[in-house]
């Protein structure tokens, strides 16, 4: 289930970056991808690390501890995302030449790479993802149980193949 997670939350990123620039920054459609298809990678790891770290605090709890876990969750989101789009930005700019996102423009940054209120952005969806999403995906992906792994290994060649066009063969 955490390569369908993945991919889920790939699109999920994907989606909300390329809403974002239709309708906040640029207002025309930008693929924000580095891959051909219409996911982020990095949404996707954030998603698996939110879900590893983060979760089993909250995961199986009742309803008034979980609303009182909200701000140790919304941190660790926070905290997580932002340092793994620090590590991100270096990796990108390793092996594709250039970083695809600039936070230059941004009141409180660390070069450009990660910013103060991008931070709280993903602290938000985080928790979002953690409180709304993610129970409603276990749910799906146990009524899909036999399904899941199949659907997995599809998600796994889709991704290499796009891989391989987007840094190879394009």
């Amino acid at each position: 289930a955490s390569v369908i997670y993945f991919m889920l939350y790939a699109m999920i990123g994907w989606i909300y970056e390329v809403l974002l620039e239709l309708f906040v920054w640029k207002h025309s459609f930008i693929n924000r991808g580095t891959l051909f298809g219409p996911w982020l990678p990095v949404y996707g790891v954030g998603s698996l690390i939110f879900i590893f770290f983060i979760y089993p605090i909250i995961r199986y709890k009742p309803l008034k501890r979980r609303i009182l876990l909200l701000p140790i969750v919304f941190l660790g989101c926070m905290f997580a995302a932002t340092l793994l789009e620090l590590i991100t930005s270096y990796l990108c700019e390793w092996i594709i030449g250039y970083i695809p996102w600039d936070y230059f423009n941004y009141k409180i940054h660390f070069q450009g790479r990660i910013a103060v209120s991008t931070s709280i952005r993903f602290g938000l969806g985080g928790a979002f993802f953690l409180y709304f999403l993610q129970p409603l995906f276990e749910k799906i992906c146990d009524k899909l149980e036999n399904r899941v792994k199949i659907v997995s290994y599809i998600i796994i060649a889709i991704l290499v193949l796009d891989a391989i066009y987007s840094f190879i063969l394009k």
